[in-house]
């Protein structure tokens, strides 16, 4: 499952407010806020709606062992030129 951190870094590496994104997955603004915060202990399905709206705006996630110090990461996927 994706981390707060790597909601707020794909969000950061994608100018998009907290209300954007939590209009595209389906959430409520103060429900990403708290899931942000790390304030809540969001299901399954809403990480899962979240992960997928930043995927459809071109994030690429990348899991826990990928990076140099094991920890999970996120990326901005190459664009076609």
């Amino acid at each position: 499952m994706i981390t707060p951190d790597q909601i707020r870094g794909a969000r950061a590496m994608l100018g998009l407010t907290q209300a954007q994104l939590a209009k595209s997955a389906g959430i409520s603004t103060t429900g990403l806020n708290n899931i942000e915060r790390n304030a809540a202990d969001p299901k399954a399905s809403t990480l899962r709606a979240i992960q997928s709206a930043l995927e459809e705006a071109g994030i690429i996630f990348q899991d826990d062992g990928v990076l140099i110090d094991g920890g999970p990461g996120v990326r901005l996927a190459k664009k076609d030129v």
